[in-house]
């Protein structure tokens, strides 16, 4: 017998992935998964990078074939094998890296390969008119005729999600919609998907920050392995109890303990300018001290590490390393006196991502790694084997920077930074895109390095890792230090924030 219950859940039920498997030569990256989705409902797919998040959202989008398993919408087999197909269905993927044309407007991507046409001519106006619909529809204003590539990112975002609107897409998968969006956006992206669940749409969300899925989702799902180990309503499932599912062990403390011994100044920056992007800023870090600096994105925290780095030329500014000026005018020469960068985009500005890692490795340590200009193969393999196992990196030889996890190619980037001796550090964002459980080796690697008497400068915008990492904290807004908290024991998120609002 059916209960009323059970009948309610089955008319609401929008889509059913049954029994998905994938395997790729070397990797069984799905095992039987299931995933269900409602009508007017979040779900939040949740897992460590190779958990197989990414594949499962592939075979719905038709990007990947399954193994076996099936896809149903409304009950009925989707028949999906391409994106096309999936398109039909009623299915768009939102990718964390948009697929739009930077020099067209945003009308002219929503409608791009859709395109309304009179007498052979483009209905430039009436795209107009109905993109000004859509984005009505989802409770924002962007401008149809601005070019894609100058909107910010979360207005990029919007046009994403009109373009799947325009297709009458019924399920909307997000894949870190937030990664660079301020907290402000945030809270906008989350005002449209309320309204999408109000329209019906189902809607499967995948952020690694975990905040976010106590604030949007209705329930979440938890692969590990390429298998599904959880799915519960969110109020059923705390914070702790997450991280335990994703990684499969139980963490003690979010962030490691510290215990480490603090000395002299090492680093001090005074009066550090560059236009109105850094205004003033003067600061100090201690031997074996992490300092964390924070913000609101555009309060000048990359700007000012990039000073410091030599990566720009500042206005005005001093910097002193254990007591003698630098003069830094270039990357090369702040790596030469022991001042390293690793960089909030590390697939941009800190890996060649179609060299191997250990290439990445070598790159800035090819005069140590070489003679005569003759690289010598087996010390630079002894030098990468070492740094591999103290850093725990998991790459085999050879391997692609660009096919590692985040957390990997975080620490390749490290490895070549401690193969230079770098005794001051900054990490700009260092846990971005990261999953729970790669971010916690993060942590402890960081600390290894500060109780190893290295000074540490961490950028983040992330506040409980501010807290939980930092023994002191400095808060910029509008290219000014506005604040700094010592007694980082007893401050909270609000006293943070209160600072950054200027």
């Amino acid at each position: 017998m059916i209960t009323p219950s059970a009948e309610t859940a089955a008319e609401q039920l929008l889509l059913s992935m049954d029994g998905i498997e994938k395997r790729f030569p070397g990797v069984h990256a799905l095992r039987g998964v299931d995933l269900e989705l409602r009508r007017g409902e979040v779900l939040a797919l949740l897992g460590e990078n190779g958990a197989g998040k990414s594949t499962l959202i592939k075979v719905l989008g038709g990007a990947h074939l399954p193994d076996s398993g099936n896809i149903l919408i409304d009950g009925d087999n989707a028949g999906i094998s391409s994106p096309q197909d999936a398109q039909q269905a009623g299915i768009a993927v939102i990718y964390q890296e948009f697929n739009l044309v930077p020099s067209l407007s945003a009308a002219e991507n929503i409608f791009l390969g859709q395109e309304r046409t009179t007498a052979g001519f483009l209905r430039h106006r009436d795209e107009t008119r109905r993109a000004l619909q859509l984005f009505a529809r989802i409770g924002v204003h962007v401008d149809p005729t601005a070019r894609c590539r100058d909107l910010s990112v979360a207005q990029q975002q919007v046009v994403e999600i009109a373009k799947a609107l325009l297709l009458d897409a019924r399920i909307i998968v997000m894949d870190e919609p937030s990664a660079t969006l301020t907290p402000q956006e945030v809270e906008k992206l989350f005002i449209i998907i309320r309204e999408l669940k109000a329209q019906g749409l189902g809607v499967i969300y995948i952020s690694h920050r975990l905040e976010e899925i106590f604030e949007v989702a209705d329930r979440v799902l938890v692969l590990r392995d390429g298998m599904r180990v959880d799915c519960r309503p969110i109020d059923r499932v705390s914070r702790d109890g997450l991280i335990e599912r994703m990684v499969g062990r139980k963490l003690e403390n979010e962030f490691p303990r510290r215990r480490t011994e603090i000395g002299e100044e090492r680093l001090v920056v005074k009066n550090l300018q560059r236009g109105d992007a850094v205004r003033g800023v003067s600061f100090h870090v201690r031997r074996g001290e992490i300092l964390g600096v924070t913000g609101l994105v555009g309060a000048g925290r990359t700007e000012m590490a990039r000073l410091v780095f030599g990566a720009d030329e500042r206005d005005a500014g001093a910097i002193e390393l254990d007591g003698k000026q630098l003069r830094i005018h270039s990357p090369r020469e702040a790596i030469r006196n022991g001042i390293c960068l690793l960089a909030e985009d590390r697939k941009a500005q800190g890996l060649v991502l179609g060299r191997s890692a250990k290439e990445n490795f070598a790159l800035p340590n090819l005069g140590a790694l070489s003679s005569w200009g003759v690289l010598l193969l087996r010390h630079e393999n002894a030098l990468w084997n070492r740094l591999v196992d103290s850093l725990r990196i998991n790459a085999y030889p050879g391997q692609l920077a660009r096919n590692l996890s985040g957390g990997n190619q975080q620490k390749v980037v490290l490895a070549k930074w401690l193969q230079r001796n770098c005794e001051v550090i900054f990490f700009d964002e260092p846990t971005r895109g990261i999953d729970v459980g790669a971010k916690y080796e993060i942590y402890v690697l960081i600390q290894e390095l500060a109780a190893q008497g290295k000074s540490i400068i961490m950028i983040s915008s992330e506040l409980p890792e501010i807290l939980g990492m930092s023994d002191r904290i400095v808060v910029l807004h509008e290219g000014r230090i506005t604040g700094e908290i010592t007694d980082v024991e007893h401050a909270t998120q609000e006293q943070v924030m209160q600072l950054a609002v200027g």
